[in-house]
């Protein structure tokens, strides 16, 4: 006997305008990205909505994503983590995201529950802020962006970080790309 799927509560995503399944930390999802475009002065063009994160681990094909990244002058500057509970439990998984995602690190991570949240330097990991007032608006970003030069994750590291992101990843149970393996 086949088991009918679980019907979800659906919400329209902030910046793609696409209807989600209401799980996990989609609400504090929801409100990042609202926050982020009403306050913090970026377009929802500047806002890439479950980033593809995709590598391989020993003959292993991962394939994930990363909740919200934040784009200026057509780098990505930001990368930010939707969670429940905990904020310094999720700081290790978005710091691996952002040095995983690009040929570059991105230079900014960003862990927050969409009430508070922690901003990271993804090259030293030190936490920079703490409040969602900390996250840079588009203006200090662009200004930011003329100092930072693009710094590559080191290849003797790389391994180890996809292995940290791997297992904090796998932990993630109330997460759309689930829903969809089902």
């Amino acid at each position: 006997m086949l088991e009918k799927p679980k019907s979800y509560d659906m919400i329209t995503d902030f910046v793609t305008g696409n209807e989600v399944p209401n799980i996990g930390a989609e609400e504090n999802r929801q409100r990042v990205e609202g926050f982020l475009v009403e306050t913090k002065g970026y377009g929802k063009e500047d806002i890439e909505v479950d980033a593809d994160l995709w590598f391989t681990i020993g003959g292993e094909e991962i394939r994930s994503n990363v909740d919200l990244v934040v784009s200026v002058q057509g780098r990505r500057f930001i990368v930010l983590r939707c969670v429940p509970g905990s904020l310094v439990s999720r700081q290790r998984e978005t710091l691996a995201a952002a040095r995983l995602l690009d040929e570059y690190q991105i230079p900014f991570s960003v862990v927050t529950d969409g009430k508070d949240a922690e901003l990271l330097d993804t090259v030293t990991g030190e936490v920079l802020g703490r409040g969602v007032e900390c996250i840079p608006s588009k203006e200090e970003a662009i200004e930011r962006m003329k100092e930072i030069r693009p710094q590559p994750f080191p290849q003797e590291r790389r391994e180890r970080e996809k292995i940290i992101f791997r297992s904090y990843d796998e932990m993630n149970i109330n997460v759309q790309r689930k829903l969809k393996r089902a």
